[in-house]
């Protein structure tokens, strides 16, 4: 029988989640500030103060972004960028991390202390570039997708949940004739999708947020990513977007920023929903388990 809670009881949740309450609007409003500036006339705007509901919409600030083809131009590199990465992402971190969840290779641990070396040490950004350089990945796409192919993190935890698969799923298809690829691939792989996918996510989020490579890397403007022309426009408080025709003395500076916010936001936020039941159920993966 359940017993009936106590007035401290009660108070205590109510404190709780009053609080939990003041928290998620200070964590959500923000949000929604972005999203009510983007959709309210100039003239509102200009008034000035706090808006969290249009009074007078306007699809001004969409119709400017629109009027070019640059933005659109952007969001296609970055969804490339975000795609075609962390798919290099997930093959090399998994070809490297099944091996080295085998006990018995050779150098392993050697190879280990390398990794976790580069967890504390890092190149630094000058060594980096000339890297990057030497091998005439400058300018173009790959630099913002090959230098990070394999995060030490990743490919840590990633080894501690293969290790975690039974040995007699991988002998049984050995002896169905697989090799070590086909035994990855048939077995291992399809056992881990829920590791695939939250490392997935971690590594789509990098990809889709990421702006200071290419800043770094990349010189033409028609391959800069959606964060970089993000940045051209809030941070340097820019309204101008590539060869617009409209006239954006017309349009209020801040309406365009928040719009510009809004395009780039949503498409990353749509991708969550379809991975959440994988994410929520391998967040945990390869934690030591006692």
């Amino acid at each position: 029988m359940v017993q009936d809670k106590t007035i401290g009881n009660r108070i205590f949740d109510t404190v709780n989640y009053t609080l939990l309450l003041l928290i998620a609007l200070l964590c959500v409003m923000p949000f929604i500030y972005v999203l009510a500036v983007s959709f309210t006339s100039p003239a509102e705007v200009a008034k000035g103060g706090l808006i969290l509901w249009p009074k007078e919409w306007s699809l001004a600030s969409y119709r400017y972004i629109f009027s070019t083809n640059t933005l659109v131009r952007s969001m296609l590199v970055s969804i490339y960028i975000t795609v075609l990465g962390t798919l290099i992402n997930l093959i090399f971190t998994s070809l490297m991390a099944y091996p080295l969840a085998k006990t018995h290779l050779r150098g392993r641990q050697t190879i280990l202390l390398a990794v976790l070396f580069t967890m504390l040490f890092g190149g630094g950004m000058i060594p980096t570039y000339f890297v990057v350089k030497a091998l005439h990945l400058t300018n173009t796409l790959w630099s913002l997708m090959i230098p990070g192919a394999i995060s030490a993190f990743n490919l840590i935890v990633l080894k501690n949940f293969f290790q975690q698969i039974p040995d007699g799923l991988e002998d049984s298809a050995r002896i169905d004739g697989c090799n070590e690829v086909g035994v990855l691939f048939r077995i291992v792989l399809p056992l881990s999708l829920p590791a695939m996918a939250t490392f997935g996510l971690f590594y789509a989020v990098g990809h889709w947020n990421q702006f200071f490579n290419a800043i770094l890397y990349i010189n033409d403007n028609t391959k800069w990513p959606i964060q970089v022309l993000l940045r051209e426009v809030v941070i340097l408080a820019s309204s101008s977007i590539g060869d617009s025709t409209i006239d954006s003395t017309e349009i209020q500076p801040l309406t365009i920023r928040m719009a510009v916010i809004v395009f780039a936001t949503i498409p990353i936020l749509l991708v969550y929903p379809f991975l959440q039941k994988h994410f929520a159920k391998g967040v945990m993966l390869g934690s030591v388990k006692g």
